[in-house]
């Protein structure tokens, strides 16, 4: 039971979060010189409407394990928290937005106080909570995780965030996974940026929460509140406020203590108790009355979360004002309003803070002994800085002896099922996901072997009744597969929540996620939100591409490769052949395990020692393969970005780039230009986004004064002449390589696909989309007779033989560069 005194310093901590949150940004928009000439805001009203329930959470619910996500628009009241424990400076507290200064929302990455999760982009703080604690859930069920304290995962959520959809695809989930141990908390202000929430909303959203199976709390009265109802007359008083409607409510708390009493007068008047009730309270207090709804009492808060005993999960549903405790309170334009001078010199005189201590962290404090040592107490901040860390773990040697032909998803899938026969540390600590397509993303062998994830043991009724199939679909604790709905959103907080256990738990996870390549976009918010926490996962996208005919135009992806290049955090690769995996798949487990200081690496000037997250484009369509190549410069070049698998000598002519699975006709075209110019060059590229980062960063390094910088895409084409042709395909948007041509001045020609596909055999969609064809100049073109090695073959429609290639509308046969 909280004492007196406990209460009082509960109070004392949130009025100093109050000030300090709004001087800080009161500093930031009128005192600190202008650069720019414009509104830097911060948002006063969100933070003061979250004050209270900061204070109560921080200062007396939370232990050392629990994680929370804070809403964005209350970043002001979460480092006046920090900045009250000395885990903020005050010279970042005067650079709020700015350079180097504490983020407008919370950052994890960006920040130097304890941030448990960035939000930002609404709706995708909140959601992240209950995968985290689905995650906490699978360490804790595993052997190497038994020892981990299981801590709560809390969301603070402003109440217009419950309008993002990928809210209730979490609750979903959240559902199917048995949730626990997962809080909630809805700032219920009533007030959105462009109005007020509409009336009854809420009484639907908590019937959504219930079916959902999470018990929902109502904060709606504060401790002077309840009080009041317990007088003479108090019950038509709460009647009265039950009723009010939001709007209503809001304004009458703008206008203040005398229109209360006169809107209450005319609705309760002459009933002779609350008129009583109403006419002891002078203006002042009347207004307090009013406004103390239980989200705005930091008592009222404090009990509220002391009386949870179970690991069920929690909505508070905490009704409060937005301003409160300021002059703007109520106002419907508060949103990202802010006091002006004038009014913030006088709420200064109300908060009783002396002039030249705006920036104590305990101006006005009469006793401050006594609240120096209940801070030195308050359990949360007992232990420190929470972020952990784990070892590194060694990755195993990856290979496997590829068929004669094999789609880079068929060879995925085998790679995953080779490691999940052995007992490596690392295959222990890989869990994969997926959105419903677990068979078709060739996950099946590894989750046949290494079972899905669930607390409690579920048996599978197909093998009960001996009813045959591949999918051996066990539950169970030890599992290392979590199956999702069909929601990519959930797919990357999910990700996003495995891919930082190394630091929310101190336990490292390998996450794995597969989702067909089209639908990488349609979670392409929470990809990227994942990837500024800096989480460390895989993301598999496959089939991809117009190459996946069949599908039509709905399941093939034309621009994912370019959101490859773009995306920051993420390392994103598109192999052709096997081999070139296998290499990938082993650099990229330990540089998901990397923590530099973040230096480029002068042989590349990619910042590979910072490490991330990979991204891998693969395909479903079987590609003859190369045979085994086992030399360092095909190794590094996979990892840097390209290598050439045909290397041009001084008088090259053209050189073919490709990436992916359009393979076979690049090298169908070399061998056909070979007919009658030998020096035709072909490289193979594997990651366009590493070659493109590497270029950019080497000439910002000479830009700077560095000459010799000069990036691995500069090393392979400097030797080439002038006049020296690229031809660039890719089964993607052919921007993806049009950019080669820039790095040295060379004429380009760049293939790809840049229309929605359609249905047809891969000839015909070939034919279709003119873009992965590869129309050369005609003098680089000759006709190729129609034998193959001095056979005839059956298969061409011109030639008969096995490969055919498209040029300009003919039909032409590949010549394998590899020697057949």
């Amino acid at each position: 039971m909280m004492t007196h005194a406990d209460q009082t310093h509960l109070k004392s901590i949130e009025q100093r979060l109050l000030w300090l949150s709004h001087w800080m940004i009161h500093h930031a928009n009128h005192i600190r010189p202008k650069v720019d000439g414009i509104k830097i805001g911060g948002h006063q009203a969100s933070s003061a409407s979250m004050v209270s329930i900061l204070a109560a959470l921080y200062f007396s619910a939370l232990r050392p394990e629990d994680r929370v996500a804070v809403k964005p628009h209350a970043s002001p009241v979460f480092h006046a928290i920090q900045y009250l424990m000395g885990n903020q400076t005050r010279e970042k507290m005067e650079n709020f937005r700015g350079l180097g200064g504490v983020q407008s929302y919370p950052s994890r990455t960006k920040d130097i106080d304890d941030v448990d999760f960035s939000t930002g982009s609404v709706g995708l703080g909140v959601a992240i909570t209950s995968f985290a604690s689905m995650v906490q859930d699978y360490i804790a069920a595993k052997d190497w995780g038994r020892d981990l304290p299981m801590g709560r995962m809390v969301a603070l959520v402003g109440d217009a965030e419950l309008d993002e959809g990928n809210i209730y695809e979490a609750l979903q989930e959240g559902w199917k996974n048995d949730l626990r141990n997962c809080w909630w908390i809805i700032d219920y202000n009533r007030q959105s940026l462009d109005g007020i929430v509409r009336e009854g909303l809420f009484a639907r959203i908590e019937r959504i929460f219930d079916a959902f199976g999470w018990d929902v709390v109502r904060v709606k009265h504060g401790a002077l509140q309840r009080a009041a109802f317990a007088e003479p007359g108090g019950a038509a008083l709460r009647d009265w406020i039950d009723a009010c409607p939001n709007q209503q409510y809001s304004a009458l708390t703008f206008m203040g203590g005398a229109v209360w009493r006169k809107r209450l007068m005319e609705d309760l008047g002459d009933q002779g108790e609350v008129s009583a009730l109403i006419d002891r309270r002078s203006d002042a207090e009347l207004a307090a009355l009013m406004e103390n709804l239980g989200g705005n009492c930091v008592e009222t808060m404090a009990e509220v979360f002391a009386a949870v005993d179970h690991d069920r999960p929690v909505c508070f549903l905490a009704y409060t004002i937005k301003g409160w405790g300021t002059p703007i309170a109520g106002h419907k334009d508060n949103h990202g309003g802010l006091m002006n001078p004038t009014q913030f010199a006088q709420w200064q005189t109300h908060m009783d803070v002396p002039k030249g201590q705006e920036w104590e962290p305990f101006a006005g404090i009469d006793d401050l002994p006594a609240l120096q040592d209940f801070l030195a107490r308050v359990p949360f901040f007992a232990k420190g800085r929470r972020r952990y860390h784990d070892a590194r773990i060694a990755v195993p040697p990856i290979s496997f002896e590829a068929e004669r032909e094999i789609s880079t998803q068929m060879a995925f899938g085998k790679i995953l099922d080779a490691l999940s026969k052995g007992d490596s540390a690392l295959a222990t600590r890989i869990v994969t996901t997926s959105p419903d397509v677990t068979g078709t993303t060739n996950l099946g062998p590894w989750v046949n072997r290494r079972k899905l994830f669930a607390r409690k043991p579920q048996a599978d009724v197909f093998i009960e009744h001996r009813i045959p199939s591949t999918a051996k679909w066990d539950f169970a604790p030890e599992g290392q597969h979590i199956e999702l709905g069909i929601a990519e959103m959930n797919l990357f907080l999910l990700l996003g929540a495995a891919g930082l256990s190394h630091s929310l738990f101190g336990k490292r996870l390998f996450p794995i996620g597969t989702v067909y390549d089209p639908f990488i976009h349609r979670g392409l918010d929470a990809l990227n939100y994942a990837c500024y926490q800096d989480a460390r996962f895989i993301i598999v996208g496959t089939p991809s591409g117009v190459t996946l005919a069949p599908e039509g135009g709905a399941h093939q992806s034309i621009g994912t490769p370019l959101t490859g290049i773009a995306q920051d955090g993420l390392a994103t690769f598109e192999p052709a052949f096997a081999d070139e995996l296998a290499v990938i798949m082993h650099w990229a487990f330990d540089y998901l395990q990397r923590d530099g200081d973040g230096d480029p690496d002068e042989r590349t000037w990619l910042r590979d020692e910072t490490g991330g997250s990979v991204y891998l484009r693969l395909t479903t369509n079987p590609l003859e393969q190369p045979g085994k190549r086992v030399n360092d410069d095909f190794r590094q070049g996979t990892i840097d970005g390209a290598y050439w698998l045909r290397k041009p000598g001084p008088n090259c002519d053209v050189v073919i780039a490709y990436q992916g699975v359009v393979a076979p006709e690049a090298i169908g075209a070399a061998g056909l230009i070979g007919e009658h110019r030998r020096d035709v060059g072909v490289m193979a590229v594997t990651s366009s986004d590493r070659l493109n980062a590497g270029w950019t960063a080497a000439q910002r390094a000479r830009a700077r004064g560095n000459p010799r910088a000069r990036s691995h895409i500069e090393t392979l084409l400097g030797d080439l002449p002038r006049d020296c042709l690229i031809v660039t395909a890719i089964d993607g948007h052919p921007a993806t390589l049009a950019w080669l041509g820039s790095v040295a001045g060379h004429r380009t020609v760049s293939h790809g696909v840049e229309h929605f596909g359609q249905t047809g055999t891969i000839g015909v969609v070939a034919r279709t989309y003119d873009g992965l064809s590869l129309p050369l100049p005609a003098h680089l073109v000759k006709r190729r007779p129609r034998t193959w090695h001095g056979q005839v073959r059956s298969s061409c429609s011109e030639c008969g033989c096995r490969s055919w290639l498209l040029f300009s509308g003919w039909e032409s046969c590949a010549l394998s560069v590899w020697g057949r």
